[in-house]
This record gives C-alpha cells, sequence and structure tokens, in this order.
C-alpha cells in the first residue's frame, strides 16, 4: 500500500544488496532496449476522475452536478477544510454486506484515466506539480535509456479502493495489455514492476496464469516496498483515522476516516499470519488487546462490522503467498521507523491518535512482510533476488537511483 505521505522529503539513500551478489555499476546498462516495462501502482498510486449527478450533497457548496470529468486523486485543492468533506463524499465506496461487493458513493461515477499509458502513474495530480510525482523519475530514467511512452514503457492504473475480488476487468485488460506489450516491441517479454499494493495485484494476477503463459510473456517482476504480509499501519486507518501525511490540524482523521473505511483494499492488507504470530499484539486498549485472532471482535467493538466481512471476502486472495512462478527481484528499505503497533487510553479509543511503538520496516510496511518475497527462494524454480536500500523510505523507493538501477538492469538485460 502506497504511503499516503506525499508531500514528505525526498531521500537519496545509499544501498547494499541483501541476499544476491550483481554488478549495478553504470558501465554494465545496456543502452539498447531488450524488454518492455509496465508498471503497476499502488494504493493511493493511479489518479481517479469523477462525474456528479447527484440528488444531494453533505454541504451546500459541496456540487451535485458536473458536466464532465474533473480530478478527484489526488486534488490537493479537495483536501482543504469544508471541501474535504465533499471530496470524502465523492471518493467513498459503499458496501453490500449481502452481495459481498461495493459501488460509489450515489450519484458518483469514477473512471481511471489512462490505462496502457504512463502520464496517469507518473504523477498523482493531473497538473503535474512536483509534491505528486510518483513513477516520474523511473519513467524519465527510462527514456533517457531509449524507452517509448506507451509503447515500451506502460502504465496499469487501477481503482484502487476496490480488492482483487471486485477487478475482474481490469485483470483482463491487464492480461491483454501484458499480451500487445509484447507484440508491439518484436515479442519481447515483459517486465513487471510493481510498487506497494500494486505488488500484490501482480501476485494475485500471476497466481491465476497458466505457466505456459507466463513464461512466454513475463521476463521478470520487480517487486518495490512489497507488502506481502499487509501492514499494521492498517488497523489504526481502521480505528482512530490518517491524516494521509498532513498534519491533524489541518486534515482531521475522523473527517477521512469513512472514505478509509470504505476501501476493501485497507481490509485486504491487515497484517496475515504469513508473516506474523498469532499472539502478536496489535492494537491494545484498557480490557482488551487485540491480535490476528481478534479481527472479528476488534471490528465488533468499533461498531464497524462491514469492515469484518470486507476482511472475509478479502483475507483469502493472497494469505498463502503463493509463488509467482516467474522471476523475482524484491527491492525494498529498511532502517525506518515503522508503525508496529497501537495503544489506546480509555478516552482515545478510538477516535483519538493512539501512542506508537515502531519497527524496523519503510515507514510503512514493515520489515517482516517486506521479507515475505524471501518465502518464495524454497517455493518455486525461478529465481527470486533479495536486495535491501538501507533507509529507503517506501515512496522515497521509487526515486532512488540504486533501485532504479536494478529496473533498467533487469530490463536492459539479455533473457537467461
Amino acid at each position: 500500500m502506497a504511503n499516503w505521505r506525499l508531500l514528505a522529503r525526498r531521500i537519496t539513500s545509499s544501498f547494499i544488496i541483501g541476499l544476491c551478489l550483481v554488478n549495478l555499476s553504470d558501465s554494465s546498462l545496456s543502452k539498447s532496449i531488450k524488454h518492455p516495462v509496465i508498471l503497476i501502482p499502488g494504493d493511493g498510486g493511479s489518479q481517479l476522475e469523477a462525474k456528479l449527478n447527484k440528488t444531494k450533497s453533505v454541504h451546500i457548496f459541496c456540487s451535485q452536478k458536473t458536466s464532465d470529468y474533473f480530478a478527484l486523486w489526488l486534488n490537493l485543492e479537495l483536501m482543504e477544510p469544508y471541501v474535504l468533506d465533499c471530496f470524502v463524499d465523492n471518493m467513498r465506496l459503499v458496501y453490500d454486506n449481502v452481495t459481498r461487493t461495493t459501488k460509489n458513493s450515489p450519484g458518483v461515477d469514477i473512471r481511471i484515466p489512462g490505462f496502457g499509458g504512463t502520464k496517469t502513474v507518473e504523477w498523482l495530480d493531473s497538473s503535474e506539480i512536483s509534491p505528486t510525482s510518483y513513477f516520474s523519475v523511473m519513467v524519465q530514467d527510462l527514456l533517457s535509456m531509449g524507452y517509448v511512452r506507451n509503447q515500451s514503457v506502460r502504465g496499469a492504473p487501477y481503482d484502487f479502493r476496490k480488492a482483487p475480488n471486485e477487478q475482474a476487468d481490469f485483470f483482463l485488460k491487464f492480461k491483454q495489455l501484458i499480451e500487445e506489450t509484447f507484440t508491439m516491441n518484436n515479442n519481447s517479454r515483459v517486465v513487471l514492476v510493481g510498487h506497494s499494493m500494486g505488488n500484490m495485484y501482480t501476485l494475485y494476477f500471476l497466481n491465476h496464469q497458466p505457466q505456459q503463459w507466463k513464461d512466454k510473456y513475463i521476463r521478470s517482476f520487480v517487486s518495490l516496498a512489497g507488502p506481502w504480509g499487509g501492514a499494521a499501519k492498517t488497523l489504526r486507518l481502521m480505528s482512530s483515522g490518517d491524516s494521509l501525511g498532513f498534519y491533524s490540524i489541518i486534515l482531521n482523521p475522523l473527517e477521512i476516516r469513512p472514505q478509509q473505511r470504505s476501501m476493501p483494499s485497507t481490509a485486504w492488507l491487515l497484517p496475515t499470519d504469513s508473516v506474523w504470530s498469532p499472539d502478536d499484539v496489535l492494537v491494545s486498549r484498557p480490557g482488551y488487546n487485540y491480535t490476528l485472532k481478534d479481527y472479528k471482535k476488534f471490528f465488533q467493538d468499533l461498531n464497524f462490522m462491514d469492515g469484518w466481512y470486507m476482511r472475509q471476502d478479502t483475507e483469502g486472495l493472497t494469505r498463502k503467498l503463493s509463488p509467482p512462478g516467474v522471476e523475482v527481484h524484491c527491492v525494498h528499505g529498511l532502517g525506518v521507523k515503522t508503525p508496529a503497533a497501537f495503544s489506546f487510553t480509555e478516552k482515545q479509543w478510538p477516535d483519538s491518535q493512539p501512542t506508537v511503538t515502531y519497527s524496523n520496516g519503510d515507514g510503512t510496511v514493515n520489515s517482516r512482510s517486506l521479507e515475505g518475497c524471501l518465502l518464495w527462494q524454497e517455493r518455486q524454480p525461478q529465481s527470486v533476488y533479495h536486495y535491501v536500500i538501507p533507509n529507503a523510505e517506501h515512496m522515497q523507493l521509487l526515486y532512488n537511483a540504486d533501485a532504479i538501477k536494478i529496473i533498467k538492469k533487469v530490463a536492459g538485460s539479455d533473457t537467461p
């Protein structure tokens, strides 16, 4: 899941190899294009556009109707006080606990622009202001090698609010995109580059493809900051809300919480027993400690049972961490303070920000989850390479020169 701290500082990090040794000097990088690249963004990493035809609004100054689509995510102007309530109502999903599916807020039509291109995953705000840069630095580096937007480097944006169980149309388009990109580039196998939750989407997709198809079309899967076993910080989001990296005096977490809770993708990324112990205390309050075994009670005590239903809908999608069946390059940061557990006083529960206990990780995903890819080294015949970049924060990994160098190395190398 992508770190919402889109306005955080960028940091330049040093580089080490985790469990493998390869030569990543610039002189070793081929200037010729060997393999096309498809970028799969994480949670919050795709632009969303909305068109309104509502019969009522949450405030008199909120628009009820629009003649065309407008930028909904990420639109920094919509994060201002008061206007935020309009954003939350337009952005939220409505869960049906009978059909176990979600739909948009009444009167709101949302679309994901730019599928197959890169612009809407290079920048989260269509105005392309620097604080909302996403894959832009990486794309520029690929262009310098001779890659061409929409031909040899492409993007696969999706509705990040939802989990894979509601994304059949996306996965059909994604498969077609891979096959089309393969054909457009002289039948060269594709390198898939995922960030954060985009890795989980990619894993789910690959788990549902025949091995023969993967052998034909996929060169490698480069994973950046994969939350393989979920992330502890999702529990704070579900309980007290998350201010998206803004100071809470600017953006009240309680105002954004209804929209955050409405996303099945959040429930999907709760910590799992693939990497956490069943006895690890993740949330505590006077009278109760919540572990992996207590999710149902956690949501009961929050008076938010839809959260429990969404967890049931999504927990089995990638829980077993079945190997992807392709060569993997698993890249992530470590050495950044990362939320690991949350403690509420009686007065704080659940509507105030808790005391946070930290662990190692990349600031968003805990180390034990980032390292979940190592489980595949004994589970698949294809190679699994592991790279650790010290002090590389979750979002900053996208701009890290050494992380980009790995991608260029894989994409520019001959097929083994």
